[in-house]
C-alpha cells in the first residue's frame, strides 16, 4: 500500500491482542488524552536546551524543508504531536498517525486536518508500504509494546534508506524526593490489590538495552536524558498520577488509601507556597536506518 493510498484508510481491525494490549486499549478508550495532559505543557530540558514540551522535542527531529517529507507518528494518541507538525503548514509534508485506541483516534480526527491519515493498528504489523517514510516518531509508547523487536523491524521496513527515528521513552517515574514518598505508599497497597501486568521489554529501560535492540539495523544511535520539571500543588500531582496505569488498576478503596497516605507524606516536601519540586525523567532515543 503506497503512502498516498494510506490516506484512504481510517481503521485497521485489531485481532489477538495480548492481556497488556487489551488493558491499554481499554484504558485509552476510557481516559482519552491522558498522555497529552501529563506531558503536553511541561518544559523539556536536554543537554542544556529547553523545549516547550517533549512533543516539541520530537517535532524538532522533522526537518523544516520544502522537499517532500513523509512522517509517521506511532501510537499517536489524541494527535497532539501531529497537530504541532500540521501547524507548521509545511509544503510537501505528509503526516500519518497510528494508534490501537479508537477513542484516541477519534479525538485526533476532531482536531487534525482531514488530509492526515489515521490508522487503527499495532506497531508490530503496519500497513504502510516498505521504504516510504522519512521520519518515524513515537512519544511515551514504544517501551510499553509487546514484541518490541518486531516493532523495530516494522519501523526499519517502512523507513526510506537513511530515514530517521526519534522516540521519547520513560526513564524515571517522578523526579526528586517525591518519587520515594510515592513508591513507599504505593508498593504497600499494590502488593495485594493488583494483578501483575508486564508492560513492554526490559531492554527499553536502559541505554545499554536500546543499544542492543538497535545496533544491527540502525546507525548513529543516541540516547539522551530529558528532564520535565514540574512544580505542582499536591492536588495537581495526584490528578496526573491518578491517570497512570498503576493507579488506574487499583481498587477504589486502595486508591483512596493511597491518596490519603501520599498527601500526608508530602507535607514535609512542600515549599512555602504549597508546591512540590518534581517532574518526569524521560529519554530521547534517536538514530538512522542502516
Amino acid at each position: 500500500m503506497a503512502v498516498e493510498s494510506v490516506c484512504a484508510l481510517l481503521e485497521f481491525r485489531l485481532t489477538q491482542l495480548s492481556a497488556v494490549e487489551t488493558y491499554l486499549q481499554d484504558f485509552h478508550q476510557r481516559i482519552v488524552g491522558s498522555t497529552t495532559a501529563a506531558f503536553g505543557s511541561l518544559p523539556a530540558t536536554v543537554d542544556g536546551a529547553i523545549y516547550p514540551s517533549s512533543y516539541h522535542l520530537l517535532a524538532a527531529h522533522v526537518p523544516e524543508t520544502s522537499n517532500a517529507l513523509a512522517v509517521f507518528d506511532l501510537a499517536c494518541g489524541d494527535g497532539h504531536l501531529l497537530k504541532l507538525l500540521a501547524d507548521r503548514r509545511q509544503t510537501g509534508l505528509t503526516l500519518i498517525g497510528a494508534d490501537m485506541s479508537l477513542g484516541e483516534l477519534n479525538a485526533a480526527r476532531a482536531q487534525l486536518p482531514r488530509e492526515i491519515a489515521l490508522l487503527q493498528e499495532r506497531g508490530q504489523s503496519l500497513s504502510i508500504e516498505t521504504g516510504t517514510i522519512d521520519v518515524v516518531l513515537c512519544h511515551m509508547a514504544i517501551m510499553l509494546m509487546d514484541q518490541v523487536d518486531q516493532v523495530l523491524s516494522e519501523i526499519h521496513r517502512i523507513l526510506r534508506p537513511s530515514g530517521t527515528f526519534a522516540f521519547i521513552v520513560g526513564r524515571i517515574f517522578l523526579l526528586g524526593e517525591v518519587k520515594q514518598v510515592y513508591m513507599d505508599a504505593y508498593r504497600t497497597l499494590a502488593k495485594d490489590d493488583t494483578t501483575p501486568l508486564r508492560f513492554g521489554d526490559s531492554r527499553t529501560q536502559s541505554e545499554a538495552g536500546w543499544d542492543a535492540l538497535l545496533a544491527s539495523s540502525f546507525m548513529e544511535v543516541r540516547c539522551q536524558d530529558v528532564d520535565l520539571e514540574w512544580h505542582p500543588q499536591p492536588a495537581e500531582l495526584w490528578e496526573s498520577l491518578s491517570t497512570t496505569y498503576d493507579i488506574d488498576r487499583l481498587s477504589l478503596a486502595a486508591r483512596g488509601a493511597l491518596r490519603e497516605r501520599f498527601f500526608h507524606a508530602l507535607v514535609d516536601l512542600q515549599h512555602s507556597d504549597g508546591t512540590l519540586s518534581t517532574g518526569w525523567g524521560v529519554r530521547l532515543v534517536s538514530g538512522r536506518k542502516r
